[in-house]
This record gives C-alpha cells, sequence and structure tokens, in this order.
C-alpha cells in the first residue's frame, strides 16, 4: 500500500531503504551545485548557437536561417520525449538516470563541434534536446529530495540558479570564444564542462531510488490532480509571454535605437535575475504564491513601461531590472509549485515532465509568434502582446488559491 505523503515530505514507501530515514537537516550545497551546473550545461547548450551563427552557418554551408534551426530542433527534441522517456525511466535510480542525460550532452556537443554536415548537425541537436527533457524532468525533484522539508524550495532555487549564469554570462562568454577560436572551440568547451561535471555527480551527489514499476502515475492521470493544471498553464503562457520579447531583444532594441546595448541589457537582465533567485530561495517556502503574484505583476510592470516609455533609455534599464527580478525565480516557482500539486497524488514526477514539455512548446511557439508579430506589426507590438498574455496568467494565479498556488504557507 502507497504511503500518503503531504507535500513537501519524502515518501518513505519509495526512498527506504535505499535513502536514510531521517532527512538532512541542512542542504547538500555540493551536490546541490552539481545540479546547477547541470542546469547551467542544459540551458547554455540550447542557446550557444544564438551567439555563434555566422561562423556556423558558414562553416555548415547554409543560411544563418537555417541555422538559428538548431536552437528550434532541441527544443523539439524536449519537447517531444520529455514526457514518454521520463515513464520510461521512472524506475531508474535517478543518479544514473541523470549520469546517462549528461552523457548524452557531452556526445551530442562533441558531435556538434566535429561536424561539417548540416543535417548531421541537425541530429545532435535533437538528441542534445532529448538529453535536456530527461534531465529538466528529473532535475528539481532531485534538489527537493536532498533537502529537508523547509529547505526545499531554497534547494530548488541553487539548482535553478543555472539559468541565468547561463544567459547572463555563459552566452556571451561563448560568444566570445567563437570570434576568438572558433564555434567548434565552444562546444568543444562545453564537453570538457560536461564530462567535469559526470564526475563531480559521481562523486558527491546522493542517489535515490526511482518509483517502483506500476506505481508510476500515468500522465493524463496527473492533469485531474488538483492544482497540477493551474500550475501547467501558467507555465505555458507565462514564459510563452516571456519568449516572444526575449528571442528578439536584439531586434527590439535596435527599433529603440539601443541596438549597440544590447549586451549591457543582457548582462542587467541576468543580474536582476540572479538576486530574483536569491529572493525566491529566501522566501518561496513560506511566500510561493505572493511570490508567484509579484513575478507576473513586474513582468507586467516592465512591459507596460517598455511599451508607454521606451523613448527614454534610463526607463528602458528600468524596465530590463523589473523585467529580471520578475523572470529569474520563475522557473524555481513553477517547478516547486508542480512539484508540491503533484505530490498531492503522487505524480510529481509527471507533473514535472509535463512542465518541462510545456516550457519547450512555449519556447519554440514564442519565437514563431513573435517572428509573426515582427513580419506583421513591427518589434513595437512585443510589451503589448507581453501585456496581452499576462492577463488570463494574473487570472489563474488569483484564482489558484486552494490548489496550484495556495494561499496558505507550504510549512
Amino acid at each position: 500500500m502507497r504511503t500518503k505523503t503531504r507535500p513537501g515530505t519524502p515518501n518513505t514507501t519509495l526512498d527506504s531503504p535505499a535513502t536514510p530515514a531521517t532527512p538532512p537537516q541542512k542542504l547538500p550545497l555540493l551536490a546541490l551545485l552539481a545540479l546547477a551546473t547541470a542546469v547551467f550545461i542544459t540551458s547554455l547548450t540550447e542557446t550557444l548557437p544564438a551567439g555563434l551563427l555566422p561562423a556556423m552557418s558558414a562553416d555548415l554551408g547554409v543560411s544563418e536561417s537555417a541555422t538559428g534551426q538548431t536552437v528550434t530542433v532541441y527544443a523539439i527534441g524536449t519537447a517531444l520525449t520529455a514526457i514518454p522517456l521520463t515513464a520510461f525511466t521512472s524506475a531508474w535510480r535517478r543518479k544514473r538516470l541523470l549520469l546517462t542525460a549528461m552523457a548524452g550532452f557531452a556526445a551530442a556537443n562533441t558531435v556538434t563541434a566535429l561536424s561539417g554536415d548540416y543535417t548531421l548537425t541537425m541530429v545532435a541537436r535533437f538528441v542534445a534536446g532529448v538529453a535536456a527533457g530527461l534531465a529538466w524532468a528529473l532535475l528539481a525533484g532531485y534538489a527537493r529530495r536532498m533537502a529537508p522539508a523547509h529547505l526545499q524550495g531554497k534547494a530548488i532555487a541553487i539548482a535553478m540558479a543555472g539559468i541565468p549564469v547561463a544567459l547572463s554570462i555563459g552566452v556571451p562568454a561563448g560568444t566570445f570564444l567563437g570570434k576568438v577560436l572558433s564555434w567548434q572551440v565552444a562546444f568543444l568547451v562545453m564537453t570538457g564542462l560536461t564530462i567535469g561535471l559526470l564526475a563531480w555527480i559521481a562523486a558527491l551527489v546522493p542517489d535515490h531510488p526511482g518509483q517502483p514499476r506500476g506505481e508510476a502515475t500515468p500522465m493524463l492521470r496527473t492533469l485531474r490532480v488538483p492544482g497540477v493544471t493551474p500550475v501547467l498553464f501558467v507555465t505555458l503562457v507565462f514564459v510563452l509571454a516571456h519568449t516572444v520579447l526575449y528571442t528578439y531583444i536584439a531586434t527590439f532594441l535596435d527599433g529603440l535605437g539601443m541596438g549597440g546595448s544590447t549586451d549591457l541589457v543582457l548582462l542587467v537582465f541576468g543580474a536582476a535575475s540572479l538576486a530574483s533567485i536569491w529572493i525566491v530561495g529566501a522566501l518561496i517556502n513560506r511566500r510561493l504564491r505572493a511570490l508567484t503574484l509579484g513575478a507576473v505583476l513586474l513582468v507586467g510592470v516592465a512591459a507596460a513601461l517598455l511599451a508607454v516609455f521606451s523613448e527614454s533609455p534610463a526607463l528602458v534599464y528600468v524596465a530590463v531590472i523589473l523585467w529580471g527580478l520578475g523572470w529569474g525565480g520563475a522557473p524555481t516557482l513553477l517547478q516547486t509549485a508542480a512539484g508540491d500539486a503533484g505530490d498531492k497524488g503522487g505524480a510529481a514526477d509527471a507533473a514535472q515532465a509535463m512542465l518541462v514539455t510545456l516550457w519547450n512548446v512555449a519556447m519554440a511557439g514564442g519565437g514563431v509568434f513573435g517572428g509573426v508579430l515582427l513580419g506583421l506589426v513591427g518589434s513595437s507590438s512585443f510589451p503589448w502582446t507581453i501585456l496581452l498574455l499576462l492577463v488570463p496568467v494574473l487570472l489563474v494565479v488569483l484564482a489558484a488559491r486552494g490548489h496550484g498556488f495556495p494561499a496558505r504557507n507550504r510549512v
């Protein structure tokens, strides 16, 4: 008989006897930093081609537009396989699964670096996306299981810190390597980092069992667990809103006459995102609902500033800071909310896999939607589009006070 647990409490039926009966009372920082590095590698692998398009397209013998699809095919690989692979590997031990996923990144980045053929490169990028889907569905739950109940939100925040670091530091650094040496070297450096991470995981990350065969919750049944559907809806639309502008931020800034400041704008956004993760990590166990509402409102205010006061560079930077403060902690908030809701029905891993799938659908959709808007009405439409998309997001968060984004404290 399956043991009932409250959100944030380890399931002793699944965790015994392979894990200690008494959970640790402090965070295993080195292990969580290993997960953060895994998040960094997955995020950077996805976006790295964006800064290397001219050189990659020249060497692969295709247009920059075609080379840009190396980012799209990565997202497609993640979206198509996260749910079925998570279900298939639900019984695998967590450490073995993480090592397998990261080994997939090492192989895919190596093939990308050495390939001179466009088709082979696209296959390698698809494989990297598959590995990403497997890793992302695993990482938040893994971080939760490493921490005591009252520190689980902070554990996820540490693991998710790899996202803004990848966007604010990793992409510019990879672009610099590509210009100074070659784009192939940038991808080989990613391979080297992943090999080092594999050793780090093997040595310092604790293992946990998966779910016994037959006990994994079917994906469709997961949607009926109270709170899961609102979290997934918010994830889909919030990420879509963010991606519409972020994908075309250079084009948007160029339309404002600030095209030469793109690097600085992204640095400011990344710094604000890191601050957001720190704030969310400190407060999430007591204020998940308030933080989620704050995140949506901050991004909304940022979009309003960009829509109405974009002629002022100073206010553009204010908007970017608010955007980063609102967005930086969003992955932590949404994955924590999905994990909490899924735990109630024994479907935490299934909920995470569905969140990862919708996240990547939204990223791919944001790029396509933004491109259509750009062609039809221009980049000035992006902030207004964000405001329109955030209205249903705010309404769903407000309505989901019983389940999904509960009004009560988590602990």
